[in-house]
């Protein structure tokens, strides 16, 4: 029986690293990329400043897209009770209130008012990864270890 429940305990503790690390992409501008169409043709780079996440929208070679028609929900909070975040357009990107460490936030992005949502989520995880000392929101180790085979 012990001997069961340790090696459940074991399977448990690698599937949680495993997930610690997620397939991270980052964009140009060193943030962390969201996909924001169903064929990968657009994307928003989320970097933090001033407290704030700044969201950058990117066409599929990373270049900036303007800013004109498009639509931009952002939910956190716990489950039972979420809350929705205050989202702008200020200087060609849109820029949303940061969250508390370990929360999640729930992006639903539209291109046009009339479009169906495409939802991204992201979890604003400030644990420092031990390999390259960056928050985990924004660590792309497992990244490079999957793309090289380790």
């Amino acid at each position: 029986m012990k001997k069961k429940l340790l090696t459940i305990l074991g399977i448990l503790a690698l599937g949680a690293s495993v997930l610690a690390h997620g397939d991270v992409e980052l964009g140009p501008h060193g943030g962390r990329i969201l996909e924001f169409s169903k064929n990968e043709s657009l994307h928003g780079e989320v970097t933090l400043k001033a407290n704030e996440f700044h969201i950058t929208l990117l066409d599929k070679d990373m270049k900036a897209v303007v800013l004109a028609g498009q639509e931009l929900t952002a939910t956190s909070g716990d489950r039972t009770k979420p809350e929705k975040l205050a989202v702008e357009k200020k200087d060609g990107v849109f820029v949303v209130p940061v969250v508390k460490a370990g929360e999640w936030v729930i992006f639903q992005f539209r291109e046009h008012a009339k479009a169906k949502p495409i939802t991204a989520r992201l979890q604003y995880d400030l644990t420092v990864c031990g390999g390259c000392k960056k928050p985990e929101w924004l660590c792309k180790c497992a990244s490079k270890e999957n793309k090289s085979g380790k």
